[in-house]
């Protein structure tokens, strides 16, 4: 992937921030740190982002005059969620800097496409196929057998979206409860753990990466994150080693976290990517050298990036649902340090916070 010059957006400049997510509320807190405003666009009222941003647009993302104005009114755009419509990338990048481009958005929203750039690249990924149809559902079946993952091409997060198939299970049904057209079929992978790696990247290639850090996982969604992962330095390197490479190969400037499957013979596997902040870098808003926030700020306006390293071993937790009622004894928790998103109400399944621990 080819470099290109540095432009450096200075403090006291605004960033467009795409997505109003707590992702975007964390980022947005890091760059007011460092002297920059934050201008954030997306559909959702009373988001977290908003909250604590300098400016909102409450617009639909192909909402064409309102991010015509947007983008007369930011220096450099980024985003904290992957699904932003290309045309709406495109429309932006027109205009003013815009990164991730959007042919790094067009990988990271399929899962197919994901997995074919990796092999592409000599990466190995779980066995799959393509799936459009009960038929060719029940045709991957017999080639990778059961048990296996179906899930849908885009879209799908924190478990949703997929369905776990196994000998018996009613394909026809599977299929229709996806409500799709478009699918993957995933072989199972036994695997000792899950890791992953974030990645910063500048215009000008030059590149840091946070350490390897290991993830366990609840009802499809990330529970804890354990750093630094508890794997050979063999398997550290070659994490970061893919996490690198699909970087550079993508021409990604900001963030790419990527997730890999640990197998028990020691290869690496990788299992999802995304362009920006990810819930398992959390960990480096108290206990790493520069936040991943931070780094993504540093990344698109072109500044040195930060340092990486961890200053104590941690444990990041997520705050799911209820959990965040804790927060009183979280508070006063010897060492705990805790983030909250300032989401109005607390449902199954939704992230409500997370706390980091020294351990």
């Amino acid at each position: 992937m080819s470099k290109t010059a540095l432009t450096v957006v200075p403090p006291g400049s605004t960033i467009g921030m795409l997505g109003n997510g707590q992702l975007g509320r964390m980022t947005a807190l890091a760059a007011a740190n460092l002297g920059y405003r934050v201008h954030v666009f997306g559909p959702d009222q009373d988001s977290p982002c908003a909250q604590v941003a300098a400016t909102e647009t409450l617009a639909a993302f192909d909402d064409w005059a309102a991010l015509e104005a947007f983008a007369r009114s930011v220096d450099v755009v980024t985003l904290e969620w992957e699904n932003i419509p290309t045309a709406t990338i495109d429309f932006l990048a027109a205009r003013v800097p815009t990164v991730p481009g959007s042919a790094v958005l067009a990988v990271a929203q399929d899962r197919v496409a994901e997995k074919t750039f990796a092999n592409n690249l000599g990466i190995g990924t779980a066995p799959f196929r393509a799936v459009n149809d009960v038929e060719s559902l029940r045709a991957a079946v017999a080639e990778l057998g059961t048990p296996s993952i179906l899930k849908s091409t885009r879209m799908g997060y924190d478990g949703k979206g997929q369905v776990r198939l196994a000998p018996d299970s009613d394909l026809a049904a599977a299929w229709e409860s996806l409500r799709t057209d478009a699918a993957v079929l995933e072989g199972f992978v036994t695997f000792a753990c899950e890791v992953s790696v974030i990645v910063a990247r500048r215009s000008d290639g030059v590149m840091a990466a946070f350490p390897v850090v290991e993830n366990r996982h609840a009802k499809g969604i990330l529970d804890e994150t354990v750093v630094p992962a508890a794997v050979t330095p063999a398997v550290a390197e070659e994490a970061t080693r893919i996490a690198r490479a699909l970087t550079e190969a993508l021409g990604v400037v900001g963030l790419l976290a990527v997730e890999m499957f640990v197998t028990p013979d020691g290869r690496v596997l990788v299992n999802e990517m995304a362009p920006r902040p990810h819930n398992s870098g959390h960990w480096t808003m108290d206990f790493c050298a520069t936040s991943q926030f931070e780094q993504l700020v540093r990344a698109v306006c072109g500044l040195p990036l930060g340092a990486t390293d961890i200053l104590a071993p941690c444990m990041m937790k997520n705050l799911i649902g209820d959990d965040v009622d804790q927060w009183h004894a979280l508070l006063a928790e010897p060492g705990a340090r805790l983030h909250l998103y300032g989401k109005a109400e607390a449902r199954p399944g939704r992230k409500m916070g997370h706390v980091n621990r020294p351990r």
